[in-house]
Formats: C-alpha cells, sequence, structure tokens
C-alpha cells in the first residue's frame, strides 16, 4: 500500500481530486451565467434568429412589465388610492405657490398676445393691480377643486397599466433594477450555492469515476451539475412557501424570509423613479386619456377671466365692449390652454416629488410587508419563469463541455 506521502506526490491522485473542485467551478460558473444572462444584455446581440442573445427580462420587457403592474402595484392599491394619499390639497397648495410667482407674467401674456385687444396696454396700473390680487385671490380655490376633481377621476384620466408599461418597457435598465435591487442577496446566494452545490455533486462524481471509469462520466456529470444546482439554488429561494418545521428548525424560501427589507428597498425605487407624483400628472397630460384631462383643467380655470373682468371695476363696461363676447371668449380659451401649457411644471419640483414620495412609500411598504406569501414571491419569481429552461438548459450545456473538457485534458481524453 503507497505512503500518505507517494499518494500526494501520485499524478494520479491530484487528477481524482481536482474532480469535485472542478464540479463547484462549474456549479459556480453556470450558476453566474445564468444570473447574467437573465437581465443582459439590454438589447439583442447577434444575428437573429439563430444566433444572439437578449436579456431574458429585456427581452420580455413589456410582458414583465404587465406582470409588476398587475402582480404587484394593482395588489398594493388602486390609481385613485394611491393619488388621494399623496393628497391633492397639497398638491393644489404647491401648484397656487409656483404659479403664483409667475402670474403676473401669465395675465399680460394672455391679455397682450392671446385676447386680440390692445385694450390691456392702456389699462392703468392701478387696474392692473386690482386684477392680479383678484385672480390671486380666486386661484387658490380653483386649483383646490381642480386637483380634488382629479382625485376623484383619476382612474378615467390615466390609464395606470399603460403608464407602468409605457415607462418600464422603454427604460429596460430600469426594469432589471426592479428585479436585481429587491433580489440582490438572493442572485448572490445564486451565485455562491453553485459553488457549494457543485463540490457536494463533485464528491459524488468521484465516487462513480473511481469504480467506473467509462468515458461518458464526466460529461455527464458536468451536465448534472450546471442543471440541478441552478434549479436547487431557484427552489430555495421561494420554497417552503410559508414557515415549516423541518426537525429542530424553521425553514422557508430566502426570499420570503426577506419581505420586510424587500418592500423597503422595492418601495422605495418604485416611488422614486416609477410611480411618481410627476408621472402620473405627465401620464395624464400625453397618455391615450390625456384630452380628457386638459378638458378638467380648462373648464375649472377657465372662470378666472370673468373674475378678472370683475376686478376692473368701471372700466368692465368698456373692456367688454371693446372687446366683444367673442373676444371673452378667446381670452378664456386662452387661458385654459396656458393652464394646460404650464400644468406639469410644478412637477418637476423635485423635493416636492420627495415629499409625495416618502408619503407613498410608507403606504406601499406596509401594505407589502402585509402581502401573503404566494402573493410577495411575484415580486422575483416572474423574472426565473419567464424562459427558465433556455438558463438551466444553458447550464447543462456548460457543464457538460466543461466534464468533457477535463475528461480530454486531465484525464487524457477518451481512452484514458
Amino acid at each position: 500500500m503507497a505512503s500518505f506521502g507517494e499518494l500526494l506526490r501520485s499524478a494520479d491522485f491530484w487528477k481524482h481530486a481536482s474532480i469535485p473542485f472542478v464540479a463547484a467551478v462549474v456549479g459556480w460558473a453556470t450558476n453566474w451565467v445564468a444570473v447574467k444572462l437573465t437581465f443582459l444584455p439590454l438589447e439583442y446581440r447577434g444575428i437573429r434568429p439563430i444566433l444572439g442573445w437578449q436579456g431574458i427580462i429585456p427581452s420580455k420587457a413589456g410582458k414583465m412589465a404587465a406582470i409588476f403592474a398587475e402582480s404587484t402595484m394593482f395588489r398594493l392599491g388602486t390609481l385613485g388610492e394611491i393619488f388621494r394619499h399623496m393628497d391633492p390639497g397639497a398638491m393644489a397648495v404647491h401648484i397656487t405657490g409656483v404659479v403664483d410667482r409667475r402670474l403676473e407674467g401669465y395675465t399680460d401674456e394672455i391679455m397682450f398676445w392671446r385676447g386680440k385687444s390692445a385694450l390691456w396696454r392702456t389699462v392703468p396700473a392701478g387696474v392692473r393691480e386690482r386684477v392680479y390680487t383678484r385672480v390671486r385671490a380666486e386661484l387658490p380655490e380653483r386649483v383646490d377643486a381642480l386637483m380634488h376633481v382629479i382625485g376623484d377621476d383619476v382612474e378615467e384620466l390615466v390609464d395606470f397599466k399603460h403608464m407602468l408599461v409605457t415607462e418600464l418597457e422603454g427604460d429596460k435598465a430600469l426594469l432589471n433594477r426592479l428585479f436585481l435591487e429587491s433580489g440582490e442577496a438572493e442572485f448572490k446566494f445564486i451565485i455562491r450555492s453553485g459553488l457549494y452545490f457543485g463540490f457536494l455533486f463533485g464528491l459524488i462524481q468521484l465516487t462513480v469515476w473511481v469504480f467506473y471509469k467509462e468515458w461518458w462520466v464526466l460529461p455527464v456529470f458536468g451536465l448534472i451539475v450546471g442543471f440541478v444546482t441552478n434549479w436547487i439554488a431557484i427552489n430555495l429561494i421561494f420554497r417552503p412557501l410559508n414557515p415549516t418545521r423541518v426537525g429542530p428548525w424553521t425553514v422557508q424560501g430566502l426570499f420570503l424570509q426577506r419581505q420586510s427589507q424587500v418592500a423597503a428597498v422595492w418601495c422605495r425605487l418604485v416611488t422614486r423613479e416609477i410611480v411618481t407624483i410627476r408621472q402620473i400628472i405627465h401620464a395624464m397630460l400625453t397618455g391615450p386619456r390625456s384630452e380628457k384631462t386638459r378638458e378638467v383643467i380648462r373648464r375649472h380655470i377657465r372662470p378666472l377671466v370673468d373674475e378678472a373682468v370683475d376686478a376692473m371695476g368701471v372700466l368692465r363696461p368698456a373692456a367688454e365692449l371693446a372687446v366683444g363676447e367673442e373676444g371673452l371668449d378667446e381670452i378664456r380659451d386662452s387661458v385654459g390652454e396656458k393652464a394646460v401649457e404650464v400644468s406639469a411644471e410644478p412637477f418637476n419640483h423635485w423635493p416636492f416629488n420627495e415629499e409625495r414620495a416618502e408619503i407613498l412609500e410608507e403606504l406601499l411598504r406596509e401594505r407589502m410587508v402585509a402581502l401573503p406569501s404566494v402573493e410577495f414571491q411575484d415580486l422575483l419569481r416572474p423574472c426565473f419563469q419567464e424562459d427558465e429552461w433556455k438558463l438551466i438548459l444553458t447550464g447543462a450545456v456548460l457543464g457538460f463541455l466543461a466534464g468533457l473538457a477535463q475528461l480530454i485534458f486531465v484525464f487524457g481524453g477518451f481512452g484514458g
């Protein structure tokens, strides 16, 4: 029998000892590749349709965004709830404050250029000041009423699903972040676990190889390692669905154990970059139902013209005579159009957006933490369910090739 020292000097010993370590590397590498191929590249690279790749999430951006809307956002609250929780009254105060600083300029612009009348040029400064004051006094009530009407009818003014899908489909990097940031720990586990499970399967592979040196053993075990390590890691993330006693331990899917931490990360990202007051208003003004929003704005702001004319006092009859009813209608229309034109501007104010985001984040986080496990898993599960077979097959092929390389370069080929 060979001594331990002779065994360590034996090339054959080191060849056999390499088997579990190679299996560990194969497990790690195939899982790393699987995670990368899930998200990258953002756009298709290669020669369509037979040779090339696009990350699974980016390639299914529209579908994944729809799943995000239906499986997650709709469970956390309707758009009406979300909008009202961000407080239309506070929005009205903010809008009024922004518009108030430019109110005189807006008034002059409308009266000079859109009223088709030279009358405003001849109005005494004191009368103009009364007009500014009346409009300034009336504006808060008008804007407050407008924002509460929008709050009540927001689901008729905004196609929430269309808004989310359009946004995420157009920004695949943001869609990736939705999964990567909320599941960061789980993706690291998938990669790292390939090393551990690969090594364990390698020990089994070594045992079989010692007693059964058929050429196909190494490639087939490589295939199994590449396939099984990925499959096990994914299942450990999501299974068991609920806490389950196994002997003295309580076990649950790794992702599901982190519900509170995931909710904090996910809600912060969503409320800062996906469902923000700025983006909701943008969808109102530019989305498929935008004309309804514009008409609501015009209807609520047009009466300011009559307030302005009333403020002219003794000059009112002269103003009405000089402009005529048709001219007044043109000015009313101009006020409505100007209101539509500037309505998005107050929502570009970063501190206000952050303030509303914090309020919404608290609501969504509370509701997400309260979700049952079967619904909570839908945050991350879809990114594995889409074309999962491609990732597993890729891991199996890479494992097979690694086993084949080990057979040829370590054990001397098919006759080794």
